[in-house]
């Protein structure tokens, strides 16, 4: 530990080169991601030396707001939703003065033609050197218009030294034709190499550490495969409920919010084979090959190795919570799903015969986002004399939220005169050994952006190939209803029959209370 370098958060340490001179705009900045996301993200950037010196924000909504009524209310939206106790002052004057705003409609193409004049304006006031890139906070409805927009006018032309990006939020459509649909009108104006699909969870740690763990360990790679590995399992569960948005989740519903972005990534990232280098294509490249290689389920697989659930009323954190079909803005009759488990195979020669099991909801009993890698038993036959009747098999689990690690477990003797065996679970926490660094999540997406690695954003093909997996599902849950919603508590682990879902292999789900 005496030669390691850890560098704290708030330590103001540079941890990698600083973004490149540039201009974010961001569209649909007067919405909650901008206050509670990406400005907090930007300032963390900022306290570590991460932006460039050469750099500026620009807001475009379709709320009225001066400049100056923009910068008041980051300033004080950053008080509340800053991930540091303190906001430095002298860091924030810094940022403040770069904080522009624009008023005007997406649909109008003059607001495009004025935000031309005011970046021109900028890149000389701030030296910008004509980079910018464009986050899309809005609507997934308007993502294709306002790029085509931006190309209109010339602002998605990158030639002459300058580079141009565009980061695209999920939902990236909400099935396949509508995700081939978006694709191919962002492509008509630009470049794959200038469209960033962000997904928020791979700016966390846990997930990027899947990628070191495997490739930088010589005693995981090895075993990472259908000789050693059993099953693998991926949860993503969420206490709350739908917090306000019941409009709009009520037309999207747990697999398609979760399942071809976050899902699909988590599984790539742990089945993938090693890419040639930590090159953007080569990684993606290898993360393409397994979403392939993934199976679409027949009407008939739908039936029997999908569930879905919906939670009625319940008891969490404490106290009782209304049913989804209770919720403001849901119908009283609603049949959209809020928790999905599913089994899928990967048909490759690593993982043929390992089912990987999926699942992901609301209201359930604790905030959870896990890997668990079970590994084959080790044979009885040694302890056939001893009073051990089973063994239990060794499961590697990387914790990606709320707390971030990776443990193990293990059998170990239990102190005695006689042979038993007891469940040990090794614990690596990263707070407690590099220390707590507080961040948004949005920090080293938005960096990678400016200094244009890509390797964390999908592509094209990675996003057609995570819905022709999930669209099967649309399609025959849409024309057989579900008849027994709700069918889960708010507070449990979802359905019993997601548990029977593992049972009948004879495995069972890894549950976290914390």
């Amino acid at each position: 530990m005496a030669d390691q370098k850890v560098v704290a958060a708030g330590s103001g340490e540079r941890v990698g080169r600083p973004g490149d001179p540039c201009i974010m705009v961001i569209f649909g900045a007067a919405g909650d991601l901008t206050r509670r996301k990406l400005i907090p993200a930007l300032y963390n950037l900022a306290k570590h030396d991460l932006l460039s010196r050469e750099f500026a924000i620009v807001g475009v909504a379709r709320n009225e707001m001066s400049t100056d009524d923009f910068r008041k209310k980051m300033s004080d939206d950053i008080k509340q939703f800053a991930t540091t106790q303190s906001v430095d002052p002298d860091i924030w004057e810094w940022f403040e003065r770069r904080l522009y705003y624009l008023t005007g409609e997406f649909t109008d193409k003059t607001l495009f033609t004025k935000l031309n004049d005011l970046l021109q304006k900028l890149d000389k006031d701030h030296a910008t050197h004509g980079n910018y890139f464009y986050y899309m906070a809005t609507a997934a409805d308007f993502f294709g218009m306002i790029v085509e927009n931006l190309a209109e006018v010339g602002l998605m032309n990158d030639e002459g030294g300058h580079w141009r990006r565009v980061i695209v939020e999920k939902p990236f459509g909400h099935d396949l034709e509508s995700a081939v649909a978006l694709n191919a009108q962002l492509l008509k104006v630009v470049r794959e190499n200038q469209i960033y699909r962000i997904d928020h969870y791979l700016g966390k740690e846990t997930v990027q550490n899947i990628l070191a763990l495997r490739f930088a360990n010589g005693i995981f790679e090895p075993i990472w495969n259908r000789r050693y590995i059993d099953h693998v399992q991926i949860s993503v569960g969420e206490t709350v409920g739908v917090e306000g948005r019941g409009g709009y989740y009520d037309n999207s519903g747990a697999l398609r919010d979760m399942m071809p972005n976050h899902i699909m990534q988590l599984i790539s990232l742990t089945a993938m084979e090693p890419p040639i280098s930590f090159e953007a294509n080569a990684v993606r490249d290898e993360q393409a090959k397994v979403l392939h290689a993934i199976q679409p389920p027949t009407g008939e697989e739908v039936l029997t190795k999908t569930i879905r659930g919906q939670y009625g009323d319940g008891e969490s954190g404490g106290q009782r919570v209304p049913g989804y079909r209770n919720e403001p803005s849901v119908a009283p009759d609603s049949r959209t799903e809020t928790f999905v488990a599913m089994k899928v195979a990967i048909d490759n020669w690593r993982w043929a015969g390992v089912p990987f099991y999926l699942r992901t909801g609301k209201r359930m009993a604790a905030r959870n986002t896990h890997v668990v890698i079970q590994f084959r038993r080790a044979p009885l036959i040694l302890f056939r004399d001893t009073p051990v009747d089973s063994m239990m098999p060794n499961q590697l689990v990387l914790h990606i939220q709320p707390e971030e690690g990776i443990s193990l477990r293990f059998a170990a003797k239990v102190p005695g005169p006689v042979m038993r065996l007891g469940s040990v679970d090794m614990d690596f926490q990263y707070a407690d050994y590099f220390g707590v660094q507080p961040s948004t999540g949005y920090e080293r997406l938005l960096h990678d952006c400016m200094v244009g690695d890509a390797t964390l954003f999908q592509r094209a093909d990675m996003v057609e190939a995570g819905w022709s997996i999930v669209n099967p599902l649309l399609d025959v849950w849409k024309a057989l209803p579900p008849r027994n919603f709700p069918n889960y508590a708010a507070g449990t682990w979802g359905p019993k029959e997601a548990d029977d879902l593992l049972e009948k292999d004879g495995r069972r789900w890894r549950d976290f209370e914390k």
